[in-house]
């Protein structure tokens, strides 16, 4: 393999490290000082297409949408971000950020190889268009795994949050993911873990 291909290789893996120390610039406009990065948001994202497109699957009898491909669509799906930055909904009605993210994106791949230039430029287009299954399936989720983090920051006092769960609530496409957003509407973010914890003192015996 030629060394450009291999320092591009390099290069693109220390950029995707930005991911990490970018923050989601919504949640701010509720108080919180500090959100989750957009590596973070991005992970999460991934899992929960991928749990997605499985329900999808189960309720059709078949496999109606690749899980795997909807996983890895939310992987790269905020990658521009490394560059553009995150922006929220206010600032977006003053100054779009769609044409620099399109362009950075395409210049963060460039040199990668053809495989991937060539499939993650159409994975960005099926997220972007949604006239495929796994496009849908991919952008419900990543409205999603928002909406779940504005639950938590709901339960946390952030009240005006509940405007981001109401906003996905009527977005949403699937009949999936109307399903889950309706039950964690009704979950405690903490319930998870409730049940799970093992005491480990011992009563002294009297």
């Amino acid at each position: 393999m030629a060394k450009e291909q291999v320092q591009k290789a390099v290069d693109f893996i220390f950029e995707m490290n930005q991911l990490k120390r970018e923050y989601r610039r919504g949640m701010t406009l509720t108080g919180v000082q500090v959100p989750d990065t957009i590596a973070e948001h991005a992970l999460r994202a991934a899992q929960i297409g991928f749990v997605l497109a499985s329900m999808e699957n189960e309720r059709a009898g078949k496999e109606i949408v690749s899980a795997e491909k909807v996983a890895s669509i939310l992987i790269i799906h905020d990658n521009a971000e490394a560059r553009v930055g995150d922006q929220h909904k206010v600032g977006a009605r003053y100054m779009d950020n769609k044409e620099g993210g399109a362009k950075a994106f395409m210049e963060q791949i460039e040199g990668l190889g053809g495989n991937i230039e060539d499939k993650w430029k159409s994975y960005m287009e099926e997220f972007e268009s949604r006239d495929t299954k796994e496009g849908i399936v991919a952008k419900d989720a990543d409205w999603l795994e928002t909406a779940f983090q504005a639950k938590e920051y709901l339960d946390l006092g952030y009240e005006s949050a509940i405007d981001w769960i109401l906003n996905v609530e009527k977005a949403v496409e699937t009949e999936s993911a109307k399903e889950i957003i309706a039950v964690m509407k009704e979950t405690e973010f903490t319930a998870w873990w409730k049940g799970l914890k093992k005491m480990t003192y011992e009563k002294l015996g009297k």
